[in-house]
């Protein structure tokens, strides 16, 4: 990847980076339901639908040839632990604009990931400037259980918002709770106005 600058999540120029409820962890916990994938990246697609001119569907390889950009955020999770000064290399989602005519009337992207897991954001939070799709963490290839080979990194939210393992974004018009949201997860899930449940 050529050299480039990194992109700081504004969370980390606060002053106080840890959110109410949460504490710090050096180590990089793993949760999600179900088992994790074996996914062929070779196999692996990520489709771009809904209220778009025209679908398409992207090859691991083209993703790689998609401009690259470098993330430096923290993570909240609404189990309660955070983790600082993580490093996040990947495909930012403002790159889709350009693979893509999203349609006027479309308000939200609808994140879907193996085994049937989706994730809803507005397109303003799906959109914003420090969220991409992460190819590395921390200098090395996503592993399999942080979502390998692509997994959705959205910083400024809790973490089940950055689906692991993911396979196509949908844009729509009406929003529609994701798998967790529909689980009595929070809608939008801030991390510093504690927004756990809905």
């Amino acid at each position: 990847m050529p050299s480039q600058d990194v992109i700081k999540s504004p969370d980390t120029s606060r002053a106080e980076r840890v959110p109410p409820g949460q504490e710090l962890t050096e180590s990089f916990p793993v949760l999600h339901y179900g088992n994790v994938p074996k996914i062929n990246p070779n196999e692996w697609k990520m489709r771009l639908f809904g209220l778009v001119e025209a679908e398409r569907s992207l090859s691991i390889a083209e993703i790689l040839s998609l401009p690259q950009a470098r993330v430096f955020s923290d993570v909240h999770c609404v189990t309660t632990w955070s983790r600082l000064n993580n490093l996040w290399e990947g495909v930012p989602t403002t790159a889709l604009k350009g693979l893509v005519k999203i349609k006027t009337e479309a308000r939200f992207a609808i994140v879907h990931a193996y085994g049937g897991f989706t994730t809803n954001l507005s397109l303003q939070d799906f959109f914003a400037e420090d969220v991409l799709f992460a190819l590395k963490h921390d200098g090395r290839p996503i592993s399999p259980e942080h979502g390998y080979p692509v997994r959705l990194v959205v910083p400024r939210l809790y973490f089940w918002k950055s689906a692991k393992w993911v396979t196509g974004v949908e844009f729509t018009a009406e929003d529609r709770p994701g798998f967790w949201e529909s689980h009595g997860y929070h809608n939008r899930g801030d991390p510093w106005k504690e927004e756990r449940y809905g």
